[in-house]
């Protein structure tokens, strides 16, 4: 999986190693592929390829309890049984070359593989790496043309025409690829997908349309709908290995079409007859089967709960790139089990520095130290003193309405003003509420502007110029661009 478009994304909730394990086990292509490995004996008999041999598909079939009057059993024990090979539940011993003549054909043996003791006795993630690899198998198998188009593109000689076909492997795997994670990113963004389905038609324009595109042309449109059907046909083989839900389209509304599903394919979302355009979700197999996908291509894919054991020190530079949601959710998992007083230390700690990360690490370690008890107060009031922390450590004392504590000098009270509206800025830019923020900041410091300049803060000029563009008070707006200046022109180039 490609990790250009998002080399961090947001930390995903993923279940326990157990509870994904039983879901794994549960998956009807992977449960399939374990009855077939205990099936698997002397005289089960397999191909040059370890397939197994068509006379003992209907057995198989049988003992996966298919209806053999249905046509596509065969298709669905050969299916299992290959998942089976390739994940090592099924060893097979193919048939020799002895340069025997005639067209007698020649089989190997299968037996069951070592890997197979391994669903009953072995680790949750044991199991795991198990339904991984069968989920390479499916979507190696997902990104091949179906039969149909296969058989469009024989030549004369009966030999497939890969140019008549127009595939091509990598390309074919790599938009499979980028659809699933487009799909993990809309279920792991807040505000995105969450736990609701995915109309078809937003994955497919998601690959197709291109940034910045406002109406799609009847050429683009025709792209997406191709793609729209291409992913209809690869989430249905996908669906039974556990990794998504998925509703396909309705044969009905294909048959109604004329032609590609013009302005509808693109703007789905807003019909109210969506579902009929296929909708899709990520299970949460699905989110930790991608999410493992990604790790392996090299992509930044956290996890809610795998910072646990580090130190403060990472927690705070990881849960910066975070929303405050999923940075609360880590921060919880962080100080389940230390005590109060350490924890607090070690945070406060790591919450120091004047780079530029600096402002956005206080903010968090604020909200790390916001359901901490009294406890924490020593190691909070050990910073009343610091340049950087005395702020921060007296807002949280005041919060519990704790006495004796002395009040900030102006220098103080100017400086953690500066790195408050840097850490907002840092953390989600210019809202709507910032202006009120910085109003309500400045309110009641008289000749705020002529003083803050001076700060000795890295982000003053910054802090500035967004208050000239921001604040609420055009009067206060100008007096902050004033200030911005003699702050820029103070600081060395």
């Amino acid at each position: 999986m490609s990790a250009d478009s998002h080399p961090t994304l947001p930390p995903v909730r993923l279940r326990s190693d157990a509870e994904l394990a039983r879901d794994a086990l549960g998956a009807p292509l992977f449960a399939r592929a374990v009855r077939l490995a205990r099936w698997a004996g002397p005289g089960t008999r397999v191909g040059v390829g370890g397939e197994l041999a068509i006379d003992q598909l209907p057995e198989a079939a049988a003992t996966l309890g298919l209806d053999l009057a249905d046509e596509d059993s065969a298709g669905y024990a050969s299916q299992a049984w290959r998942v089976a090979v390739d994940t090592g539940l099924v060893d097979v011993t193919e048939p020799e070359d002895d340069n025997r003549e005639g067209d007698e054909e020649r089989f190997g043996t299968a037996a069951p593989g070592e890997d197979l003791a391994l669903v009953t006795t072995g680790a949750p993630g044991d199991v795991l790496d198990l339904w991984l690899a069968a989920l390479d198998t499916v979507l190696a198998d997902a990104a091949v043309p179906d039969l149909d188009d296969l058989v469009d593109a024989l030549d004369a000689g009966g030999e497939i025409d890969f140019d008549r076909l127009d595939w091509n492997p990598g390309r074919e795997a790599d938009f499979l690829d980028g659809v699933l994670a487009n799909l993990y990113l809309l279920t792991v963004t807040e505000g995105g997908a969450a736990d609701g389905p995915v109309p078809l038609p937003v994955l497919a324009a998601s690959m197709i349309v291109p940034d910045g595109m406002g109406e799609p042309t009847d050429a683009v449109l025709e792209q997406v709908s191709d793609a729209m059907m291409r992913l209809d046909d690869q989430f249905r083989q996908l669906e039974p290995i556990g990794l998504v839900e998925f509703r396909p389209v309705d044969e009905e509304l294909m048959a109604e079409a004329d032609g590609p599903l013009e302005s509808e394919t693109a703007g789905a979302a807003d019909d109210e007859d969506v579902s009929r355009y296929g909708m899709v979700r990520l299970t949460p197999l699905g989110l930790y089967g991608i999410r493992a996908r990604m790790l392996e291509a090299g992509v930044d894919a956290p996890a809610v709960g795998e910072l646990a054991e580090k130190g403060a020190d990472a927690l705070l530079d990881a849960v910066s790139l975070y929303s405050e949601n999923a940075a609360q959710a880590e921060i919880e998992q962080w100080l389940a089990g230390r005590e109060q007083p350490a924890a607090a230390a070690e945070l406060l700690a790591a919450a120091r520095g004047d780079d530029e990360g600096g402002p956005l690490r206080r903010l968090r370690c604020q909200q790390a130290l916001a359901p901490a008890g009294p406890e924490a107060e020593p190691a909070v009031r050990s910073v009343l003193d610091d340049p950087e922390l005395g702020g921060l450590a007296r807002v949280w004392l005041a919060e519990r309405g704790v006495g004796d504590v002395p009040a900030p000098d102006p220098e103080m009270v100017f400086w953690l003003t500066v790195d408050t509206i840097a850490a907002q800025l840092a953390a989600d830019g210019e809202t709507e509420e910032l202006p009120l923020l910085m109003e309500t900041l400045t309110a009641h410091h008289t000749g705020f502007f002529e003083q803050v300049w001076r700060v000795e803060h890295p982000a003053t000029a910054y802090v500035l110029e967004a208050m000239g563009r921001l604040h609420p008070d055009k009067k206060a707006a100008k007096e902050a661009r004033k200030a911005a200046f003699k702050a820029r022109s103070r600081r060395p180039a």
